[in-house]
């Protein structure tokens, strides 16, 4: 039997990651889209900062796309010369990706919008009730299932 409390409880937690995302995301793709980019970039930039020099395919892997999903915003941001696309020294079919000054700059001034704003909503809560939200939200993350 379906329980309909448990069902709308659900719905709303639904709503609410919406409604957060949407939030936490707003300030980030409003000075994106002043530079007519979105968030596919700000993705790669985050990733490509935390971990310079990281192999496309490792960055696909990560990202969990394809070649063709991450071909035009690569592109864009090296046009853009907010990243550099190089050969690896061994290998030189593997390319590495680096941020440029201007492209860790963006990625700072991005991702610290969002740093701040959970900081700002931490700050209402406990440190157990902090821990717990990211327990749920890497169970999250990790779980891979399509419905």
């Amino acid at each position: 039997m379906v329980d309909s409390k448990r069902q709308r409880e659900l719905r709303q937690d639904v709503e609410a990651l919406y409604f957060g995302y949407r939030t936490f995301t707003s300030l980030p793709d409003r000075i994106l889209a002043e530079r007519g980019l979105g968030r596919a970039h700000h993705r790669i930039l985050y990733f490509v900062q935390r971990e310079p020099g990281i192999a496309i395919g490792d960055l696909l892997s990560l990202l969990k796309v394809t070649k063709q999903a991450i071909h035009r915003p690569l592109k864009d941001l090296e046009k853009l010369g907010l990243l550099t696309l190089a050969p690896d020294a061994q290998d030189k079919r593997i390319r590495r990706i680096t941020t440029s000054a201007d492209g860790a700059l963006l990625e700072a001034q991005l991702t610290g919008a969002q740093v701040r704003m959970l900081e700002s909503v931490f700050a209402d809560f406990d440190a157990e009730t902090e821990t717990r939200w990211r327990a749920v939200m890497r169970r999250l993350a990790e779980d891979n299932q399509e419905g």
